[in-house]
């Protein structure tokens, strides 16, 4: 069975930005864009259930309160009709989320705690033997590929795996650096990058501002200190226990900052508490499984109430994904 999870509003709002024009025609792109890009994975990846996942306030704010902090500063930094669009499309996104609520078997996830990250990461854990397709443009779902969980953008249909990127013929996608295929993720890397460097779109600063990726002789690096993550030796301990001062003046150690990042960016390594949410939400996704009918006609009205002719026309090729209820079982996390 292939579960195809979707980042929901990362795909709604991306699609946003994809088009130039007038505020209908930004809002009838970014609907399309989101079903088409749900069918065309449910086709290409033989999906057997839809997941939406859906964002709540974060519990990241209150361990590290500047936490997207720059993101509120945006919003409050917009002008009239920058805002106006941004609510009309909020308003779009809750009739579209409401839609799928009440007129699909499709499972949502959401807990006002939560961010959608970690129940799509939850959800990929609690079924283990399961296929997972995550549906977002977000990097940081580069930390979950593995044997049994893609990534698919629906902007750029550029399938992430752990064989390597490939396009929407199934070709490799091309490195313009290198002219070479580009080399497939190694997650477990690219998650030790992100706590060291931080994320500047979340707004989590650098435990180590400046470390280069490979070290010199006498000087470790990133590289080095991957190496020795295990054994936790000289190279692991000569970067962790370095010091830094920033712009403040106050001091730093590279090992607690590190620490801190990984709380905040590691989709295994939530708080004990924050876990149990998770599950719990998960758990009564699950037991309240949905039994709604003729979902197609139901389908088929809301596009047609938001002029997505196209779709509607072509119903029955887009209708199943919504329609498909929830039919595995979940394996409980015992630790």
């Amino acid at each position: 069975m292939t579960h195809i999870i979707v980042d929901t509003a990362n795909l709604f709002f991306r699609a946003r930005h994809s088009v130039k024009g007038p505020l209908e025609d930004k809002i009838g792109m970014a609907q399309s864009i989101t079903f088409n890009s749900i069918r065309k994975a449910w086709k290409d990846f033989d999906g057997t259930h839809v997941i939406f996942a859906l964002e709540g306030r974060s519990w990241r704010k209150d361990y590290y309160p500047l936490y997207k902090k720059q993101r509120h500063d945006a919003r409050g930094a917009m002008s009239v009709n920058e805002a106006e669009e941004d609510r009309a499309f909020w308003e779009i996104y809750d009739e579209f989320v409401d839609f799928l609520r009440e007129k699909t078997n499709c499972t949502i996830l959401q807990h006002k705690q939560l961010e959608a990250d970690d129940l799509i990461a939850g959800w990929t854990q609690q079924h283990p033997n399961e296929d997972h397709v995550i549906i977002s443009t977000d990097g940081d779902f580069a930390q979950l590929i593995s044997k049994n969980v893609k990534q698919y953008n629906g902007m750029t249909g550029v399938t992430t795996c752990i064989d390597g990127y490939f396009d929407e013929k199934g070709k490799k996608v091309i490195d313009k650096k290198t002219n070479a295929p580009k080399p497939a993720p190694d997650p477990e890397w690219l998650l030790f990058l992100k706590c060291i460097r931080g994320d500047t779109t979340d707004n989590i600063f650098s435990a180590f501002p400046g470390v280069r990726i490979k070290g010199s002789s006498n000087k470790v690096g990133l590289t080095e200190a991957y190496q020795d993550r295990h054994a936790k030796g000289f190279n692991w301990n000569n970067l962790m226990l370095q010091r830094w001062v920033d712009h403040l003046g106050k001091e730093h150690k590279v090992v607690d900052d590190y620490k801190r990042n990984v709380l905040l960016c590691d989709l295994t390594a939530q708080p004990t508490d924050v876990r149990l949410i998770i599950e719990e939400t998960i758990n009564n996704s699950i037991t309240s499984n949905k039994n709604i009918s003729q979902v197609g006609i139901r389908m088929m009205q809301f596009c047609v109430s938001y002029d997505l002719i196209r779709i509607a026309e072509k119903i029955e090729y887009y209708a199943v994904p919504f329609a498909t209820r929830y039919q595995t079982k979940v394996i409980l996390n015992e630790n």
